[in-house]
């Protein structure tokens, strides 16, 4: 893969020990990252490189994702359907604005 032109983290919430201590994880953001990485291809969006992260500090907002260079940051990403607004929004070149921290 060449450099990518989007970088998706989502929030997985472990700690420098390995533990998932924080809500993100607990509220399954880890399977987003199973969906994210076969949506992306059905969209034709090969140029995205999806990461699972450690705890963002925002368990406030969770589950948590930020989308990179954009510098989008997404709170209450909890389901598929959230996932897919994200999608069709970067696809459009604009932030979902529906799950946008602010």
């Amino acid at each position: 893969m060449e450099k990518p032109k989007h970088h998706i983290f989502v929030c997985c919430s472990f700690r420098v020990g390995g533990d998932p201590k924080g809500k993100c994880i607990k509220q399954d953001s880890a399977e987003l990252i199973g969906y994210l990485e076969s949506e992306l291809p059905d969209r034709g969006l090969s140029d995205v490189l999806v990461t699972s992260a450690g705890c963002m500090k925002m368990c406030d907002h969770s589950p948590v994702m930020v989308v990179y260079p954009e510098g989008w940051w997404y709170a209450g990403v909890e389901s598929e359907d959230a996932v897919d607004e994200i999608l069709d929004a970067l696809e459009d070149g604009r932030p979902a604005s529906k799950y946008l921290m602010t």
